[in-house]
């Protein structure tokens, strides 16, 4: 029991001479608090495209992968790049495909024109997006052969519509004339019978429609003999080459090496998506978008490849040293937990230790500053006895070192620090001493 005590009185102390440390750290936690992100969600939202597009394909691998680590990836599908550009700048969603060129690049004389999407960032261009011209009839490798043909370029709001208009346009094509709102499956099903002449695709290599119209009797696919040309008037395109076969090599298809244009898409997000949550996304990217393919080399992508908006930092730093430290070694959660707690208790760290340091020597004063007290009072009456010694007040001095040998008694002070007691209570007992002495003399000299 008595030692319980004691162990008390020792954190009495303890509190009492450094509490002003515990207030000093407690406002320096909450101002830390106000610089640590929130945690993630659990729960996000991606504009993809049509269901049988590659878009909405990716979207759901996302999805699968987000999974693993807790994270529910809500897949809307929409009309194509302009929708989703629309959802993401309306808060509806906070991730979603977005096609090249479909975001106005800034004008040459003016590089820093605001944007029209103020509130959103890119991930990067995580594939190719082939422009496919599928036909029928006889050889064509110029779009301005496609003038007075029945044509197929994608639905309002798509990114395909707006790039084949923008095309067509160029070529001297009145795109409002003998064309077709209809993509996808849709599309390849009218020209497979016929009912149109071309149609306009805008997907990757493994999109379904684009694996059809590949193998569709009577369908051809146009090589854009003016590639070099476009590649210079759409900064945002790339010229690739379908090799010979690449397709099927037991149907030989195509038939000979082919040239197409090739914008690329974006992972774009909403700028307050939480970084951890980029992070994840483009680990992901890495692993969906990473393989080789028609087009590509392995790990060609997930890269910075079209400017059209600003890459997000935490993508930057992803593309110049890969995923964070924590979340290499940790599963997700775990390492969120850790970041964010590193953030908070850093600074409360750092401000914690000077102000350990000088908490003991402020505790040990404090419980000497107890018997020290005593120790001037006692002085004092020593330096009284031997200078002024007065025979009358005697039973004053008595009582006065009594009074100093009690207070020494009853006082309070923890285990460590009792040697100070007892020897107080020996120099109390070295005062009688000398006022015994002093007794002594005055006698004799009586």
């Amino acid at each position: 029991m008595a030692k319980i005590k004691a162990g008390l009185l020792s954190l009495r102390d303890l509190f009492a001479t450094a509490w002003w440390i515990f207030l000093i750290a407690g406002i320096g936690f909450v101002v830390a608090y106000q610089f640590v992100e929130p945690a993630p969600p659990r729960h996000v939202v991606m504009t993809s495209g049509g269901e049988s597009g590659a878009y909405y394909q990716f979207a759901k691998r996302y999805a699968a992968i987000l999974a693993r680590d807790g994270i529910t990836l809500e897949v809307r599908t929409s009309e194509g790049s302009v929708q989703n550009l629309e959802r993401l700048q309306a808060g509806e969603a906070q991730i979603g495909f977005v096609q090249g060129g479909v975001v106005p690049s800034a004008p040459a004389d003016d590089p820093d024109a605001e944007s029209p999407y103020p509130d959103l960032l890119s991930l990067g261009s995580m594939f190719y997006e082939p422009v496919w011209v599928f036909y029928r009839g006889p050889v064509i490798d110029r779009l301005s052969a496609l003038q007075g043909k029945r044509l197929a370029i994608g639905q309002e709001g798509s990114g395909v519509r707006q790039l084949a208009q923008r095309l067509l346009e160029d070529n001297g094509i009145d795109f409002r004339q003998n064309t077709a709102p209809i993509s996808g499956l849709d599309a390849a099903e009218e020209l497979q019978q016929g009912r149109i002449d071309a149609a306009f695709v805008i997907a990757a290599e493994h999109a379904p429609v684009v694996q059809v119209l590949l193998r569709s009797p009577g369908v051809k696919l146009m090589n854009f003999s003016q590639s070099f040309a476009y590649e210079r008037r759409y900064p945002f395109m790339t010229r690739l080459t379908m090799p010979q076969g690449v397709a099927d090599l037991v149907r030989d298809l195509p038939p000979q090496d082919t040239r197409v244009l090739a914008p690329t898409a974006s992972l774009v997000v909403r700028e307050d998506l939480h970084p951890a949550l980029q992070n994840l996304l483009l680990q992901a990217a890495r692993q969906v978008h990473g393989k080789p393919g028609f087009f590509q080399t392995a790990n060609e992508f997930p890269a910075y490849m079209d400017g059209m908006l600003p890459l997000s930092a935490e993508a930057e730093r992803f593309f110049k040293s890969g995923p964070p430290f924590l979340q290499r070694y940790l599963p997700f959660w775990l390492a969120v937990l850790v970041d964010r707690l590193f953030v908070l208790l850093l600074p409360v760290i750092a401000l914690l230790i000077p102000l350990m340091r000088i908490a003991p020597a402020l505790y040990s004063w404090r419980v000497r500053a107890k018997v020290f007290r005593c120790y001037g009072e006692l002085k004092f009456l020593e330096d009284d006895l031997k200078n002024h010694y007065d025979p009358a007040r005697t039973q004053d001095y008595r009582r006065r070192l009594d009074a100093l040998d009690e207070e020494a008694a009853v006082l309070r002070v923890p285990l460590g620090f009792t040697d100070l007691v007892y020897t107080l209570r020996e120099h109390v007992n070295l005062v009688r001493r000398i006022l015994a002495k002093q007794e002594a003399g005055e006698g004799k000299s009586a």
